[in-house]
């Protein structure tokens, strides 16, 4: 496992909220009423949350199941547990399988690449339970490892049966939950992100394109996945990127094909308007210098763990500012990377904190030697008793 994938990992799980809440009537206009069941808009960067209509409901997901069996598939890929040249052997089980599909042949030797374009492009219900086979062993062994991934993602309400959507008992998703899903495959796989951005793919001499209308429509929009049962309705999950900002829009149950893009374009036309999304703070940066006592160096270089963004309301964006506390006591050494040295804050207009994160320790200080020490003990003393 590689140290960039540890960080992603960190990054995700402790990406940092901002209440909206904070944000008043009267600097953002109420959000667009969609002719679907739920939805959710959340900004990439920070994570928040910017509009939430029923957006924890349990829902069917049907096919926007398939972001989940190809994040599990693209993180095995991370772990050099599979390869993209590795060849699936397609089941009976596979081939047979009704719905969508990639068209694969009982028998066949299909590599994991094309299994995943199988997947994210053609959402193909045979590809899907190939490659949990292939993985797993079987697909209620892969829907386990969904769940479990579900579980570190913090999807409350997200559970799986199987590797497809297709309607089971028990087999449920929500709107924030799969935004939160769509936010780690930006975040975490942004290699295999861009295979979410290709309108077509051929295989076994059929053309098949992407479901996803927008991809045609919106030039901004890179992804992510469609899905459709007579349950759960027409249901889309896409991302924009504009002028660096990328916004997630999750919206379940509308009546069509062309309705679930037309409500999703509303959903994210209102979020670019409306909001900027801002990095304050990018992480591994040095924001401050602390002091260190009895260390082998005499400062240590301070920054925050993950990201410090937000997406703020337009209109007020420029009246927030930043602001870094410090502990009252400089730290000892021995120091550890990632120690606590105090917290950053965002401070809107009126002065009320509206976020804030650990300021951390970016580098180990090593205690020093005995002289060093010895003297800042001193120092210490001193320091104590006259204040």
């Amino acid at each position: 496992m590689t140290t960039p994938y540890l960080v992603q990992r960190f990054v995700l799980l402790f990406s940092i909220l901002i209440a909206p809440a904070a944000w008043s009537a009267d600097v953002v206009p109420p959000p667009p009423e969609l002719a679907a069941k739920s939805w959710v808009l959340m900004d990439a960067a920070s994570g928040n949350v910017l509009v939430d209509h029923q957006g924890s409901q349990r829902l069917p997901p049907a096919s926007l199941t398939k972001l989940m069996t190809s994040h599990v598939a693209a993180l095995e890929l991370q772990r050099g547990r599979i390869k993209e040249s590795d060849l699936v052997t397609i089941s009976e089980k596979a081939w047979r399988m009704g719905g969508s599909k990639m068209f694969v042949k009982v028998g066949n030797q299909v590599a994991v690449s094309d299994l995943l374009r199988g997947i994210i492009v053609q959402s193909g219900n045979d590809a899907s339970i190939a490659l949990a086979e292939h993985l797993a062993g079987g697909e209620d062994t892969f829907a386990a490892l969904m769940n479990q991934e579900a579980k570190r993602l913090g999807l409350a309400d997200t559970h799986f049966v199987n590797a497809t959507g297709w309607p089971a008992d028990g087999h449920y998703s929500s709107a924030l939950d799969m935004a939160k899903l769509a936010r780690a495959i930006v975040i975490e796989d942004p290699e295999h992100y861009a295979l979410y951005a290709e309108k077509e793919f051929v295989w076994n001499g059929i053309k098949q394109p992407n479901r996803n209308l927008l991809l045609w429509r919106d030039p901004s929009v890179d992804g992510l996945k469609t899905g459709h049962t007579e349950e759960a309705g027409y249901c889309l999950v896409a991302s924009s990127k504009r002028d660096g900002q990328r916004l997630i829009a999750a919206v379940f149950g509308t009546d069509s094909e062309a309705a679930r893009a037309t409500e999703t374009a509303k959903l994210l036309a209102y979020g670019f308007n409306f909001f900027d999304s801002k990095v304050f703070f990018k992480q591994g940066a040095a924001v401050q210098t602390v002091d260190v006592w009895k260390g082998a160096a005499r400062t240590v270089k301070a920054g925050v763990a993950n990201d410090f963004a937000a997406a703020l309301p337009k209109r007020t964006s420029g009246e927030y500012q930043t602001r870094i506390t410090l502990a009252e006591e400089a730290p000892v050494a021995p120091i550890a990377a990632g120690a606590p040295l105090g917290r950053v804050e965002l401070v809107g207009g009126d002065g009320k904190v509206v976020m804030q994160a650990p300021l951390v320790a970016l580098e180990a200080v090593e205690e020093g030697g005995f002289f060093r020490r010895v003297w800042d003990s001193i120092r210490l003393f001193f320091r104590g008793l006259f204040g």
